[in-house]
């Protein structure tokens, strides 16, 4: 199974950051993230085996009560070649940064290898992305606003149909399916 750790936002958070997108698609051409699959990802685990969902799991309820004031405040790009990802990006958040390094930590602990590139704390708004004329980041983000999270998820991501698709395996506290 390929799996990862992350938050995920209520309705009317994800009706913002999908206002935020519409803009970007109407400058752009690329592959745009479904409403279901936004996201924050905390830890990425990669291909594990099923059996292993149980460690991760013990290392989310290990890991420190969220819940946590976010506030999304900008919009950037990965440069790729083929197209860059754009995302809408998080302001800083010391409470965030411990929680996902606890979460890190409980993780390794739980035998997990994890990367270790610098937590980059984004939403994912599209890849391969071509812009069709020069935009205005803070045109495309709008105003900056705000949301509260209470629950970090196990999620399962795979390929249905030949559709990406990123579902919620377990949410900490509750037991593996």
């Amino acid at each position: 199974m390929r799996l990862f750790l992350a938050v995920n936002f209520d309705d009317a958070t994800k009706r913002r950051i999908l206002a935020v997108q519409q803009r970007l698609r109407e400058a752009a051409q690329g592959e745009f993230s479904r409403p279901e699959n936004l996201h924050l990802t905390l830890a990425f685990l990669g291909e594990v085996p099923a059996q292993k969902a149980a460690a991760a799991c013990r290392a989310m309820d290990r890991t420190g009560a969220v819940p946590l004031g976010l506030t999304f405040d900008q919009i950037g790009s990965f440069h790729r070649d083929g197209g860059d990802i754009w995302w809408i990006g998080l302001a800083q958040n010391p409470a965030l940064l411990r929680l996902q390094q606890e979460l890190c930590g409980n993780l390794i602990a739980e035998g997990f290898r994890l990367e270790e590139r610098r937590f980059s704390p984004h939403i994912t708004l599209a890849r391969r992305v071509r812009l069709q004329q020069e935009v205005d980041r803070g045109a495309i983000l709008g105003a900056p606003f705000d949301t509260s999270v209470d629950t970090v998820s196990l999620m399962r991501s795979e390929r249905l149909s030949g559709v990406l698709t990123y579902t919620d395996s377990v949410r900490a506290g509750r037991e593996v399916p």
